[in-house]
């Protein structure tokens, strides 16, 4: 099949793409596909055929490695002259041509929605959710709206504008608490906050990837996450970030989290985690692959922290690692992803 995969993009999630995709790119190469990848903002350059930009050729031609700080997004644009369209020259020229797209994209237009109704518009077949169920889980206050209503555990919260302020934060979720934007993932603009006097930075670090924030009852614990492949729920993976908490370092520098699949749970608690992580990815919509996480208070109840419906295919990403406890390959998770899209699972 031709595959074109989708990553970069003006998110600040653009280098966890970048490497996401370059695997990605690579794994499928691997199992025989014809593969481009491109930077969904930056474009590519097409003279000729279309087609002969599909490579034909198994090996490892792409490479890319997440730097331990976030990207600067003004130097994107200035060096694209700071072009307005998110979407680059010649790449929906690009996915046209193409079987199916795998979108490798993290945050922003890959996972609120906007992208999928494009491609759903020009009739582009593509990897994971649809835009609803893209909108519904970026969005974290409407997911965790969605979930409280069908009784799913979630932290008490609230959505935190230019008119609240710090005592109404105070009075209503109190601290220890966590300050994160509303639509953005990666641990990118999110403080754990344990004073009052820390609440004002961490709104502005946070209204510095979102104007909308979130702030939610801090909940200590366990955590863990579970991926859904094809409807199935995948064995649970528990996360301990070796200091702090699992934020945008922790996550993507090897060495700094250790991840346990499967988890050290009961078969009783691992049941029943895996049937909520089933129902959440129903409730939001979510299409033939997400992960879902969660942290387990200290009275034993698992508290749902939010929907990925791209997760991340990196290195150190979790539902690979889910996947290969199962005995599914990186390869052939990439492959098996491919064709749940184009519906032949």
């Amino acid at each position: 099949m031709k595959i074109v995969v989708l990553a970069g993009g003006l998110s600040p999630e653009r280098d966890v793409s970048l490497s996401s995709g370059s695997m990605i790119a690579n794994a499928l190469l691997e199992a025989g596909h014809r593969v481009v990848l491109v930077d969904v903002y930056e474009g590519i350059q097409i003279t000729g055929d279309v087609d002969r930009l599909f490579e034909d050729k198994a090996g490892n031609p792409y490479s890319y490695r997440v730097p331990d700080t976030e990207p600067d997004l003004d130097e994107i644009r200035r060096r694209n002259n700071n072009r307005k369209s998110l979407i680059g020259p010649n790449v929906l020229t690009l996915c046209e041509a193409a079987d199916v797209v795998f979108i490798a994209l993290h945050g922003a237009m890959g996972e609120n929605g906007q992208l999928q109704a494009v491609f759903d518009t020009m009739g582009i077949r593509y990897t994971g959710t649809g835009y609803i169920g893209s909108l519904l889980a970026m969005d974290k206050d409407l997911a965790k709206r969605l979930m409280r209503g069908a009784g799913i555990p979630t932290a008490d919260w609230m959505v935190v504008d230019h008119t609240v302020t710090v005592p109404c934060i105070i009075d209503t979720i109190g601290v220890p608490c966590v300050v994160k934007p509303c639509s953005a993932g990666s641990s990118i603009g999110v403080s754990i906050v344990e004073s009052r006097n820390d609440l004002d930075h961490a709104i502005n670090y946070a209204r510095s990837v979102d104007e909308n924030i979130l702030v939610e009852k801090m909940i200590k614990g366990r955590e863990f996450s579970v991926g859904i492949l094809g409807g199935t729920a995948l064995p649970v993976i528990e996360i301990l970030p070796c200091e702090g908490f699992y934020d945008y370092k922790n996550k993507y520098q090897e060495g700094l989290t250790r991840e346990i699949c499967p988890a050290d749970l009961s078969g009783d608690d691992t049941g029943k985690l895996q049937a909520t992580a089933l129902k959440v990815h129903q409730i939001l919509r979510l299409g033939s692959y997400s992960r879902i996480d969660f942290i387990m208070n200290e009275q034993g109840e698992f508290v749902c922290l939010e929907a990925n419906t791209l997760p991340g295919m990196t290195p150190t990403s979790l539902l690979p690692q889910e996947a290969k406890a199962i005995g599914i390959s990186y390869v052939e998770l990439c492959d098996r992803i491919v064709r749940l899209a184009l519906g032949f699972l």
